[in-house]
């Protein structure tokens, strides 16, 4: 069923318009328009601090006219328009070129709203052709009346524009689709809306785009918020209650389990006993498991993998675990067969699949898989092809599972016969409400403790910008660490200067640019220009120093790690090809060089590489950055604190939102409009309990059409990939 937000832009507004906004912001729907918030809002009476602009800033404010000027030019013909306007503190120049008609509407004393890009000419800040929107001085009350003071501070909503569509023409646009929405339905139910005391849709959407004092557009977006949050919150539940209803194998432990706990060299931690509980505990029912497993590095959530893979193996399932790269695949790999042990692994027969196997090798495996023979697989996305066939799929094990999106998760899942278990692994902690707002459709286990033994890594901020001396400084303590028998990382952000790794978790452009704009200058930064400065650095002399990135093939990078392992290499120079799975116990140090160029969660999960092996860790966080930059306190803020969970929340509140939820939650019709899961959690807490109290017992939603057509507009397939990708 479709409604009046489902409704073409064309046919409301004309084709003309709705091009312009299409292109400017990809809006298709009513809908798509409405939801296009006001940034902020202004008032006629409301001067903006004209000496606070900064040259290059896109702005929108209000403003006086002063002084109208028209000159003629001299290099050729025409004439130059200047109008000076000031706020009563500061002066900006309009300038416009052959267009003197305008000095019939720009004349002294009119106020507007003007909107550009700040230039700087001879050292004055002008606007080159800006869009403006005078008041109607006919439209303005007498002067000195309680209605002028009225219309002086009505709010003025002020749009994200573009070069093109200004916020005046998108407020234009509004009043016409506001129109179009008369007598809508609300997909929120009347119980809640009088639990919460919120507005109905139609009343929010029209105070939010046109209020008459600010405690409507207020109390509009308190709605509206919740309106996102319960939205958001309904459609993981109704998901997370469809996937149950589906079928599944129960999957019981048995001797095979019991074996490998009796071979173990540890006990396990508390907290690996608990969530392995809880697994068994969900496999052993009829219908499919969906757990997220969350843990540090190191903190055992292989372990818990491996066991839950084994009851699956009991009565001859298979299990399938998909990893984001071959180097991690071929570690997982290496790490099951080990911890199986060998009479262990010859009866289950784990294996590789990889898009880099030969034919004759790939058959071989392909026809182990469909004939149940191999009981555990590990591969990449080659997993996901068609030829791949599953005698018995019963676990799917995710790792790193915001690599992936919900279509990739989904073609695993189908390989069953019946839907298998899923086990999501993560070894990036996620604070509460971002495990509510992205992973609502999964429960949650978490890995707390680390194993015993595990001696804490010391972490250091190299602060280049201070003292450039330090640099040579970071090379003679890696080299201090190697003469002890020691090996070491060292981590970069890019493959040569002009490539960059090709790396889903590296900060957002928007972020690197930022970041670029508070360090000083930047050290070598390239696996192609550290390997040779390296290998002649005095602090390193002799040194079997070796590259490792993305742009090797296969077995030449999986050649390299087994070389690192092996201890025939003393320094890994490498990309974030590392980050996860990589196991080297005799790795005792890591120097990440431009650590400002990596996320908060990146570099703690960097740092989770090194002391593994019973030997004291070091990290040295290499950064030119300033001193009290954002880009500083990144690195510092992981610097500072090994607890990642802790680190976790730092980086929602540092980051900007859209990278820590993912790239697909930066844009597009279901991202977070006005919800922030750094300040919002109790609202998106409430939005949950009410969502499952009206799902308990009406998965379906048939006693709530409207929440029921809402989902099903707001959440087509794009809008629920975004929903699933972590």
């Amino acid at each position: 069923m479709t409604g009046p937000l489902d409704a073409k832009l064309a046919s409301a507004l004309g084709d003309r318009s709705a091009n312009a906004l299409k292109r400017g912001f990809g809006m298709l729907t009513v809908g798509d328009l409405l939801s296009h918030y006001p940034r902020r809002y202004a008032r006629r009476g409301e001067l903006t601090a004209l000496s606070e602009l900064q040259v290059d800033e896109s702005v929108t404010i209000v403003a006086d006219v002063l002084e109208v000027t028209e000159r003629t030019m001299r290099a050729r013909r025409g004439s130059i328009l200047e109008v000076k306007i000031s706020d009563g503190r500061g002066i900006l120049i309009l300038t416009f070129f052959n267009q003197a008609w305008r000095k019939n509407d720009l004349t002294v004393g009119r106020r507007g709203i003007f909107a550009g890009k700040v230039g700087e000419y001879r050292g004055i800040r002008q606007l080159a052709h800006p869009d403006y929107e005078l008041f109607d001085p006919d439209e303005a009350p007498a002067v000195g009346s309680e209605q002028a003071k009225r219309w002086a501070m009505q709010p003025i909503p002020i749009y994200p524009a573009t070069s093109t569509v200004a916020s005046w023409q998108i407020a234009k646009a509004m009043d016409v689709a506001l129109a179009s929405i008369a007598g809508m339905t609300d997909p929120v139910p009347p119980a809640v809306r009088a639990e919460f005391d919120l507005l109905d849709l139609e009343r929010a959407l029209t105070w939010i785009h046109q209020p008459e004092d600010d405690r409507q557009w207020r109390t509009a977006r308190d709605t509206l918020r919740f309106h996102e949050a319960f939205l958001l919150q309904a459609a993981l539940l109704q998901r997370r209650a469809q996937l149950r209803e589906s079928p599944a194998t129960p999957r019981h432990p048995g001797a095979l389990l019991a074996g490998f706990d009796a071979a173990l060299p540890f006990s396990l931690t508390d907290d690996q006993q608990l969530v392995g509980e809880e697994v068994a505990r969900d496999m052993a029912q009829a219908v499919p498991m969906n757990r997220l497993v969350q843990g540090e590095v190191g903190s055992g959530k292989t372990l818990v993998a491996v066991r839950a893979m084994l009851a699956v193996a009991e009565d001859g399932g298979q299990s399938a675990l998909l990893a984001p790269t071959e180097v991690l695949a071929a570690q997982h790999l290496r790490s099951i067969v080990a911890a199986l042990g060998p009479d262990l692994a010859a009866r289950l027969r784990p294996v590789l699949l990889t898009g880099q196997l030969g034919q004759a090798q790939r058959r071989q495996v392909l026809l182990s898989i469909a004939s149940g023979a191999s009981r555990i697989v590990v591969g990449t996305h080659a997993l996901l092809g068609e030829l791949v066939q599953f005698a018995d799929l019963g676990l799917v094990v995710v790792d790193e599972q915001h690599r992936f999106g919900v279509e990739q998760r989904e073609t695993l899942r189908r390989k069953g016969a019946v839907p298998p278990h899923v086990l999501v692994l993560t070894a990036t902690p996620i604070p509460r409400t971002v495990a509510m707002t992205v992973f609502g459709d999964l429960d949650v286990s978490t890995i707390t403790t680390l194993p015993a033994g595990r001696i804490p890594i010391v972490s250091h901020v190299v602060p280049l910008a201070e003292r450039r001396e330090l640099w040579h400084r970071a090379w003679a303590r890696l080299g201090e660490e190697l003469a002890q028998g020691r090996q070491g990382f060292v981590v970069v952000p890019a493959i040569d200067a002009a490539t960059k790794e090709d790396d889903p978790d590296a900060l957002a452009d928007g972020d690197e640019a930022d970041a670029a704009a508070e360090v000083a200058d930047r050290p070598p930064a390239s696996v192609s220009e550290l390997v040779p400065l390296l290998r002649e650095h005095p602090s390193l002399a002799g040194r079997r120093i070796e590259p490792l990135h993305g742009r090797m093939g296969t077995e030449e990078k999986d050649a390299v790690m087994r070389s690192f392992a092996a201890g025939e290499i003393d320094v890994l120079v490498a990309t974030t090809v590392i980050e996860v799975g990589v196991d080297v116990p005799n790795a005792s140090t890591m120097v990440v060089v431009d650590a400002d160029r990596f996320g908060v969660s990146q570099l703690h999960q960097l740092r989770g590489r090194v002391g593994r092996g019973g030997v004291p860790g070091l990290c040295l966080f290499v950064t030119a950055a300033l001193p009290e930059t954002l880009a500083r306190e990144r690195v510092e803020a992981v610097a500072a604190t090994l607890d990642g969970f802790e680190l976790a929340q730092v980086d929602l509140e540092l980051r900007r939102e859209g990278d820590v939820l993912g790239s697909t939650q930066s844009g597009g019709r279901s991202s977070l409009r006005l919800l922030r899961v750094a300040k919002d959690g109790d609202l998106i807490g409430a939005a949950r309990e009410a969502a499952a109290g009206v799902l308990e017992g009406d998965a379906s939603l048939a006693g709530h059409p409207d929440l029921r057509d809402a989902l099903e507009r707001r959440l087509d397939d794009g809008a629920r990939a975004f929903l699933a990708k972590n």
